[in-house]
């Protein structure tokens, strides 16, 4: 471990190979390719828990549809749902939103240009802000990330706990002294890439690393065990069924409540079952329960797995025939009868959009 002058040095010698690596090798992206705040802040939205490769065609299609923070704060947030739709973590979503509409009304459709006034909008966390005022405004604040907090703890050789506690703190202090008063975002853009590309998890690319003379981990050989590694949660099994409720060609779908998992997206109606319990009876009585149809259940005609955290979902669809009721949701905001072709307009999550696309759903229609 070094001492506090040693540490200085070190915070003050990380800037200059970072930059001259990310130089050389940075990954071509769409959102390196433009200035404007808002471009930059969308990204690093849809960067949160999610891998480049996944986020790229989401940012193009999300960025044509709403150019402008205008484009996004006037949008309904079934239209924003709808273009977030299999990203996940739909909060992102609900927050990106709100925070539009605020900097419209009190920034006159202009990003705040500070780390302090940043941090202020809904869903703009210490990362968040950071990342948006180092990159498109150039002040000199760090954003961390966990590739950000794999790289230094690595690199001064920190053994305990990096996301709480004296260890977070030690790993912010740093990355606060590294970060140069010229290129700011671009320093910050090299840690997160050096961490993806090259300070990997597992199997560390040592020999091709710009920090590797610097590293306390790899002088004692403890790449693989810098950081400490989490203990995860046991896998939860969740067994779910859905119906493909069907009345005169159309087909039933539901609106979430706004908080929580999934909040604000459409569904088919849904219900957990227990070891000990029919999915068919289950499906049965939700379906009396929470939405006054009185159903005949049928044969089960999908299944698919989605993992959520610690949680997998498996859920598998039956086609029901209504028998009676009038449609009444009650643990619902709002119910649709679609066509099944216009289902694709509507924000459902990846599970039920799969169900969506079930060629037994569409060949029962025709």
């Amino acid at each position: 471990m070094r001492g506090n002058e040693s540490r200085a040095a070190l915070a003050a010698s990380l800037s200059a190979p970072l930059l001259a690596w990310f130089d050389a090798n940075r990954r071509d992206l769409p959102w390196r390719r433009t200035r404007d705040p808002y471009r930059i802040w969308v990204s690093e939205v849809m960067l949160q828990q999610t891998q480049v490769a996944t986020v790229v065609p989401y940012y193009r299609r999300f960025l044509q549809a709403l150019p402008t923070v205008r484009a996004l704060a006037e949008a309904p947030l079934d239209e924003v749902l709808r273009l977030w739709a299999g990203l996940g973590y739909y909060s992102r979503a609900r927050n990106l939103h709100r925070a539009a509409q605020r900097i419209l009304d009190e920034h006159a459709g202009r990003l705040p240009a500070s780390f302090a006034e940043l941090g202020r909008l809904p869903g703009l966390g210490a990362y968040t802000a950071g990342a948006v005022a180092s990159i498109a405004f150039g002040e000199r604040v760090p954003c961390i990330d966990g590739n950000v907090m794999r790289v230094l703890a690595r690199v001064i050789g920190l053994t305990g706990d990096v996301r709480a506690g004296r260890g977070r703190q030690r790993l912010q202090r740093l990355a606060q002294a590294a970060v140069p008063a010229d290129r700011p975002g671009d320093h910050n853009q090299a840690l997160m890439e050096l961490g993806a590309l090259i300070c990997r998890p597992r199997d560390p690319l040592c020999e091709a690393c710009c920090l590797s003379g610097l590293c306390e981990a790899r002088r004692l050989g403890r790449q693989a065990r810098i950081p400490a590694p989490r203990r995860r949660p046991r896998t939860q099994v969740v067994r779910m069924a859905a119906a493909l409720v069907e009345r005169r060609g159309r087909v039933l779908i539901a609106r979430r409540p706004p908080e929580g998992v999934w909040g604000g997206l459409w569904e088919f109606p849904n219900v957990q079952v227990t070891t000990a319990e029919r999915p068919e009876a289950a499906l049965s009585g939700y379906l009396a329960d929470a939405f006054g149809l009185a159903v005949e259940v049928g044969e089960s005609v999908m299944s698919v797995t989605h993992c959520i955290m610690h949680r997998r979902i498996e859920l598998t669809a039956y086609r029901c025939r209504v028998l009676a009721g009038r449609t009444q949701a009650s643990r619902h905001t709002a119910t649709r009868w679609l066509p099944p072709p216009e289902l694709a307009a509507y924000a459902l999550p990846a599970p039920h959009r799969s169900l969506a696309g079930c060629g037994d759903l569409a060949e029962s229609r025709r």
